[in-house]
């Protein structure tokens, strides 16, 4: 059992880690004006860095709580139900697909699920728009709080990942691990915004991480698990 934790916890990492030309669209935008909220002057790069750790910090927060949510549903339900496993793990690898596809352009269906999320955040996005500009480590925390709740396809695949976990928590920490595989795009984003904007739409750069994303979702599949272990 511990090396397959440690398989999805390096396997939640590396889709946060593959995913993050998605990040830089979705969150990079907000990273980015958290540097520039701040003042020149002394003391800039550490404001700067309080501020967009909080950020992220708060951000991988809550993307470690839904894992958690999800946790206390999936795990009591397949306990009940085996049979609920594979048709988690299914879902979970075309969840990754549907991202892949959609990080390479070539289709966006995930947009379909992303509507999920669309109610709740709808009642969070106001909080959000009173918490800027943000100014202290207190606002740029409670904003990475309400920002991981944002609907996005590639959370979303994790969570697909996360139910898979035969407990509450490690499907916290699947998240967890996925919310650090994000991080090092986050962070290059909030200090080197503009740089970083051609890497992000670069239509190459783009495809090779879809692409990457893709072969895993099928490597997710039970389907591909069993035909590998024909071979084994």
């Amino acid at each position: 059992m511990t090396g397959e934790l440690l398989l999805g916890y390096s396997s939640a990492f590396m889709i946060g880690l593959l995913g993050g030309v998605h990040c830089l669209g979705m969150c990079g935008g907000i990273s980015a004006s958290l540097s520039m909220a701040v003042p020149i002057g002394a003391g800039f790069r550490v404001r700067q860095s309080v501020l967009i750790m909080g950020f992220n910090l708060g951000r991988i927060a809550s993307y470690t709580l839904l894992g958690a949510l999800l946790g206390i549903l999936t795990t009591q339900a397949v306990g009940a139900w085996t049979a609920l496993g594979p048709i988690l793990r299914t879902i979970a690898g075309l969840l990754l697909i549907l991202m892949g596809l959609s990080l390479g352009q070539w289709w966006q269906g995930i947009q379909v699920v992303e509507r999920v999320g669309a109610p709740v955040w709808r009642r969070l996005s106001p909080l959000t728009r009173r918490l800027m500009p943000v100014r202290y480590p207190s606002q740029s925390l409670a904003l990475g709080l309400l920002w991981g709740w944002l609907p996005c396809g590639l959370v979303y695949s994790t969570l697909g990942w996360a139910a898979l976990q035969p407990t509450v928590t490690s499907a916290a920490l699947t998240m967890l691990c996925f919310g650090l595989g994000t991080l090092p795009s986050m962070l290059a984003t909030g200090y080197a915004a503009t740089s970083l904007q051609h890497w992000r739409q670069h239509p190459g750069f783009r495809r090779l991480m879809g692409a990457c994303l893709i072969v895993f979702g099928v490597w997710t599949l039970p389907v591909t698990a069993r035909l590998l272990s024909q071979f084994g």
